[in-house]
């Protein structure tokens, strides 16, 4: 399910977006969802080494270069954010248990120290 949400943007990353939405026939929405889920993917791989996603940022790139060349079919397309989005979903869900249990090791340390 979807909601909405207002994000304000600087015109230069505005136009980037834009740029985006034109090259790979994108809405606007999808380009910056699908953005954020790389970040997510590449940043929980740079803080959690050990994890280990069903998709990389290369194999990201590779797809997005061979979709601006060959014009994919739009289900491929989909089939592709998808996948991005649900690799992403693991991430995050790894990364919360990860950091809840930090957070519970952290809080155990504060209690023995009163």
């Amino acid at each position: 399910m979807l909601k909405r949400y207002q994000v304000l943007l600087p015109d230069w990353l505005g136009d980037y977006i834009k740029s985006l939405v034109d090259l790979y026939d994108l809405s606007f929405s999808e380009i910056i969802r699908t953005e954020i889920c790389m970040a997510i993917l590449n940043s929980t791989a740079s803080l959690y080494p050990k994890y280990k996603s069903g998709i990389t940022s290369k194999e990201i790139y590779r797809l997005m270069k061979e979709e601006a060349q060959k014009n994919i079919e739009r289900e491929d397309t989909h089939r592709i954010l998808s996948k991005i989005y649900s690799e992403t979903r693991k991430a995050i869900e790894y990364r919360m248990a990860k950091e809840k249990k930090q957070n519970l090791i952290r809080g155990q340390k504060a209690n023995v120290k009163c």
